[in-house]
């Protein structure tokens, strides 16, 4: 079961040779989704391999251009691809507007739906569930209403301990009602907690997407222990009095997160294009925060599976 995040941008405002503008496919259980569509997210989809087809859930989290660009020329392409099926485009309320407006000149012929979801930017909260997975904000700070995205698995159906069910004699009602969680009630009226009867098979994986903010200690509770961050490192620690002014964080201010969440895996990205060589971004970061990594055109993070052991 794949749980894994391709970077398919790491620059900031201005896209360099090497570096596209901000985008990340996210790869759950072989269900795509995608957050932010720089100018050029398509592209780097086709060089992926990941199929238009498949991105049904598009998250933005701001309305900068180097975060929507992209956007109006992937819907293009889906149309052309002759897609007949609905996209979900989550987003701060005005960006609606925005694509009504582009919908207006360029979507007359558009054979798929698009349904759009405003999303309140200020609030932590469920936007999207199915079977496998849930979808929360994050509120960041930034020069505009901005916010983030936390990708959860749920937390699959529990396994009987093979053992137990010849101990108890286990019926096929009691094995189901275990599985979900029940206790088991036995004859002369004792109970047997369900944690020694089932175990969860694998431990749920999350990744959390931190873009563009400024240094805030208020998403610390939000993204607590997840396996992945990703969290915007404009600048290096130098600059920090610029980072603070335009709403944008530091190496040292991301792996300052990553640490007090106590999350596993940290990417710095959304790097500005003075920087060259990003080296030097990377060892401030892991000053901090050893388990940082830096966020590259075409790299595949993935999360992997963590199985209970018996």
């Amino acid at each position: 079961m794949n749980f894994e995040v391709t970077i398919l941008g790491s620059s900031s405002a201005s896209p360099t040779k090497n570096r596209f503008q901000t985008a990340h496919a996210v790869n759950i259980h072989e269900r795509f989704f995608l957050i932010d569509c720089g100018e050029g997210a398509q592209i780097q989809m086709m060089r992926n391999n990941i199929s238009f087809a498949h991105i049904n859930h598009i998250f933005i989290t701001h309305l900068h251009g180097d975060h929507i660009f992209g956007l109006y020329g992937l819907l293009s392409t889906l149309n052309l691809d002759n897609r007949r099926h609905e996209i979900h485009i989550y987003g701060f309320s005005m960006l609606e507007y925005i694509l009504n407006d582009f919908l207006k000149y360029f979507g007359n012929e558009f054979r798929y739906e698009i349904v759009f979801h405003a999303v309140n930017v200020n609030q932590h909260k469920l936007i999207y569930e199915d079977k496998s997975i849930t979808v929360e904000t994050i509120p960041l700070k930034h020069r505009v209403p901005c916010c983030g995205y936390l990708f959860r698995e749920k937390a699959p159906k529990l396994n009987i301990r093979k053992e137990m069910i010849e101990r108890y004699r286990l019926s096929l009602a009691e094995i189901a009602g275990i599985k979900e969680g029940c206790d088991l009630m036995c004859e002369d009226g004792s109970v047997i907690p369900n944690m020694e009867l089932a175990y969860m098979p694998y431990t749920p994986r999350s990744y959390a997407f931190c873009s563009d903010t400024g240094y805030s200690k208020k998403i610390v509770n939000i993204i607590k222990d997840v396996d992945l961050l990703y969290h915007e490192a404009t600048f290096a620690r130098e600059l920090l009095k610029m980072a603070k002014q335009i709403g944008h964080s530091t190496t040292v201010q991301a792996a300052e997160i990553a640490k007090q969440a106590n999350v596993k895996k940290l990417i710095i990205g959304h790097f500005s294009s003075r920087y060259k060589d990003l080296n030097p971004l990377l060892d401030e970061a892991r000053s901090v925060f050893p388990e940082t990594y830096l966020a590259k055109e075409n790299e595949v993070f993935e999360i992997e599976l963590e199985k209970f052991k018996e």
